[in-house]
């Protein structure tokens, strides 16, 4: 997504409420910053079981083709190279692959499934439009008694092309939601996109160890 720079606070969060009244949460922020040319900064500062802080950074170049994990407390950043989104894949002319045969509907799963269209909201600051997808689990499906509704919300800022927050309400696990606060329309300064002089880059698909890594958006 290019021509629509921004930078935010992504809040992660999650509750689960067991069945005796017992609370269980989690809270995760990770900064997130893209500028008009598609570039992406993720970085996230947890801390580990053993009370040490952690901060591991992602950088994403769709113009370079590049994608950089930073390592901070060594001063490392591992590159390897990405296609993104939209990019054509490489080598392809000529192949005449014909085209892949389009999947078989499954009647009985779009049975148990409902789309419903929400209201455009304003959220974060950001107008926001919303949609539901509830999942139903028959009785008797996976040994459940009574049906189980399985709630998808997505809203979509039609301006910035990302969801600026989604929730997840499922009975089993509890409530997971992901929302973008302080969203900033500025231009991000271009050095948060490039790797730092003092960084040693090493090539190949390695990187820090921490969290599954995400798609940039």
């Amino acid at each position: 997504m290019t021509g629509a720079p921004y930078s935010a606070v992504e809040v992660r969060s999650s509750q689960q409420l067991l069945a005796n009244g017992n609370l269980i949460q989690h809270q995760e922020q990770t900064a997130v910053y893209r500028d008009s040319q598609g570039r992406t900064r993720m970085e996230t500062t947890r801390t580990t079981p053993d009370g040490q802080t952690r901060t591991t950074i992602s950088i994403s170049d769709p113009v370079a083709g590049v994608v950089h994990e930073l390592d901070p407390a060594n001063k490392v950043a591992f590159e390897r190279p990405a296609r993104f989104p939209g990019q054509a894949p490489p080598n392809t002319a000529g192949r005449g692959r014909p085209p892949m045969n389009p999947p078989t509907r499954n009647v009985a799963s779009e049975a148990n499934v409902r789309q419903e269209t929400l209201s455009a909201q304003t959220i974060s600051g950001i107008v926001a439009s919303g949609s539901r997808v509830t999942h139903t689990i028959p009785a008797g499906q996976i040994g459940n008694a009574q049906a189980i509704d399985v709630v998808h919300e997505t809203w979509m800022s039609d301006e910035l092309k990302v969801p600026v927050m989604t929730k997840v309400t499922d009975p089993r696990t509890g409530t997971s939601t992901t929302q973008l606060t302080n969203i900033n329309r500025s231009e991000p300064d271009a050095a948060l996109f490039q790797v730092p002089p003092d960084y040693t880059v090493k090539k190949g698909p390695g990187g820090p160890p921490g969290p599954p890594r995400r798609r940039p958006q």
